[in-house]
């Protein structure tokens, strides 16, 4: 193993769950801080690109991300290195928002949360370290990690057609391609290792992209 402690893991956790406070505390800071397609473009704050990773809604948010990312993020850095994490981590942060800034660039849209970071990450999981299994709540039993990532892609389909509650879905996705893309650059050799699972995510993914963007302008 490449470390034995995840520091960059647990760097990510109480950088977010810090700001994340700070922002329930004063309500402000997560005006400045999370993703607005109107400030980024109208006044190229592209900071928030990033920035808007930091801020959750609330407690139960932001533990559901953190734990995920938790889960997933600590083998990584241990297998992989720190560096590996940082970079499919941030790389899928600004992935799924340059898709959500693209898919709602004709209206304001908000967001915040790591979600689209934590997505790449996983995918990334998947493929690093295959074998894995997940547990959805309240399915009580593992679900293998290469089964979770096409049902991953399905559940963002129909969330993104439907545009409910305040998830972003689009977020979702980007993160999800950006950090398998950059995951498949650093190490080519995944996609030899399970080449029919890369080829059914990649299909799927890139159909339901172009589903989107032949359907703009976004409803």
């Amino acid at each position: 193993m490449s470390n034995s402690i995840p520091y960059a893991t647990f760097a990510v956790i109480l950088l977010t769950s810090y700001v994340t406070y700070l922002g329930i505390k004063r309500p402000p800071l997560v005006d400045k801080l999370l993703f607005s397609t109107g400030h980024i473009r109208a006044y190229k704050e592209y900071y928030r690109m990033v920035s808007s990773a930091l801020v959750h809604i609330g407690w139960t948010h932001l533990l559901f991300n953190m734990f995920s990312f938790y889960f997933f993020a600590r083998y990584i850095e241990m297998v992989f290195g720190p560096a590996t994490l940082v970079v499919i981590y941030l790389s899928s942060i600004l992935g799924g928002n340059v898709l959500s800034l693209f898919l709602h660039k004709d209206h304001e849209y908000r967001a915040i949360g790591a979600s689209g970071g934590v997505c790449g990450v996983i995918f990334a999981s998947i493929f690093l370290l295959p074998g894995g299994s997940v547990i959805i709540f309240p399915i009580p039993v593992p679900i293998p990690t290469s089964i979770y990532a096409i049902i991953f892609i399905i559940i963002t389909f129909f969330g993104m057609r439907r545009q409910t509650g305040n998830i972003g879905h689009d977020a979702h996705l980007g993160g999800a391609i950006v950090g398998l893309a950059v995951t498949a650059f650093l190490y080519p050799e995944i996609i030899s290792r399970s080449p029919v699972l890369f080829a059914v995510v990649v299909i799927l993914s890139v159909t339901l992209l172009y589903y989107f963007l032949k359907k703009q302008p976004y409803a």
